[in-house]
């Protein structure tokens, strides 16, 4: 009898260890974070190639087909009440990912799903101060957002098929914009002028309804980086300096992890969001393709994390998502110039209360996910290990 009570008490446990493991492996969010963000089901993509768009290229002196290829990688702010997503568009004159001309789209919405694009770009190389960063490989990768004040500032990568640089614009109205050049070409002499820099993340809060620029400690601060994710601050908006250490060199805040879906790269979003709970940093993680991998991915995907930073001392990480909140699942999302699977997060709006995140495609499209503070929904699913 004794044996049999074992046995049943052994069961019992083990039924319940089972259960706890099984709640642990469940794709919940804490308490800090943003989601679950729900898809348009029946109108995702909400923007795809147009080959019919014609545009007078100053560079080249003829019409070309600026959108034709690709559409994808969008920027998202607020004007009029409108949400308006800036997003990257290939042309069809080059062979594989940025060796075409990537130029900036403009599309404009009254309800955050349904476009009406301008027929020609509103960001692109020209005969400015950004020829010698941006030609020919163009204007890539856009986050934006606006000052208090009505000032939008859209930070973007200037390629010439030798070195990304992060460049920086500004606006009244999203479509006619002022380039500044290279962000980091004054700082430290410059001794991060010449060296790849890519995705910017502008500190963001929600204040009287609107999502605006805020400083910290004085100064304006942005997350920035591809492999690691670094930060650098301005008092300009225009001319920034990164973040370093003691030594002079480029501060990590945090890193890709073995096992996790960041593992190979942490590349950051859409504006960064003060919160009560901290600083939200939307971000990028792709999985590595070998060793170290999360099994539960594809390889090279990529996937959207969030990490929370203090709110006094925007350098300090506190913890981030083991787990993605939103992940390849669409035949879109997974079909394009990246079959891996991506969604590559970039623009994010505070929009009747609730936040519209814009997101590429497999490098292809351009989609929306929603999420209601009101009636959060669950996370994309993981499959356990």
């Amino acid at each position: 009898m004794k044996n049999k009570m074992n046995i049943g008490w052994v069961l019992v446990l083990t039924l319940s260890s089972f259960n706890a493991f099984a709640q642990s492996t469940v794709n919940k969010l804490p308490y800090w974070a943003f989601g679950g963000f729900v898809r348009s089901e029946n109108i995702d993509p909400i923007i795809s190639p147009d080959t019919t768009a014609r545009f007078l290229d100053p560079m080249s002196n003829k019409q070309v087909a600026w959108e034709a290829n690709d559409t994808f990688n969008p920027a998202a702010a607020l004007k009029n009440g409108k949400i308006v997503v800036l997003y990257r568009a290939e042309d069809m004159y080059g062979v594989g990912i940025g060796f075409r001309t990537s130029r900036l789209g403009y599309a404009e919405s009254a309800d955050g799903i349904h476009y009406k694009r301008k027929a020609d770009p509103v960001l692109f190389p020209a005969n400015d101060i950004g020829k010698k960063y941006e030609w020919p490989g163009g204007c890539e990768d856009p986050r934006v957002a606006v000052t208090a004040a009505g000032t939008y500032v859209v930070f973007y990568t200037e390629w010439n098929r030798d070195i990304p640089r992060l460049g920086v614009a500004t606006s009244t109205d999203l479509v006619h914009w002022k380039k500044f050049g290279p962000i980091f070409k004054k700082a430290y002499n410059g001794k991060f002028f010449n060296i790849a820099s890519k995705s910017a993340s502008i500190l963001t809060e929600v204040m009287n309804g609107k999502q605006v620029i805020v400083k910290s400690n004085g100064k304006y601060w942005m997350y920035w980086g591809e492999h690691h994710v670094y930060a650098a601050t301005s008092s300009n908006l225009t001319d920034w300096a990164p973040v370093v250490t003691s030594n002079g060199e480029l501060k990590e805040l945090i890193s890709p992890r073995e096992g996790y879906f960041d593992s190979d790269l942490t590349e950051c979003g859409p504006p960064a969001i003060k919160t009560k709970n901290g600083i939200i940093l939307f971000y990028n993680g792709k999985n590595k393709a070998g060793d170290g991998r999360d099994t539960r991915f594809n390889a090279n995907s990529y996937c959207a994390g969030q990490a929370l930073f203090d709110k006094n001392d925007p350098s300090k990480p506190i913890t981030r998502l083991n787990l993605p909140f939103l992940r390849p699942m669409k035949p879109f999302e997974k079909s394009g110039q990246y079959v891996n699977g991506t969604v590559f997060i970039e623009g994010m709006v505070y929009f009747k209360k609730k936040w519209f995140l814009y997101y590429g495609c497999a490098d292809s499209r351009v989609a929306v996910a929603v999420y209601d503070p009101m009636h959060p929904a669950a996370p994309d699913p993981v499959t356990d290990k």
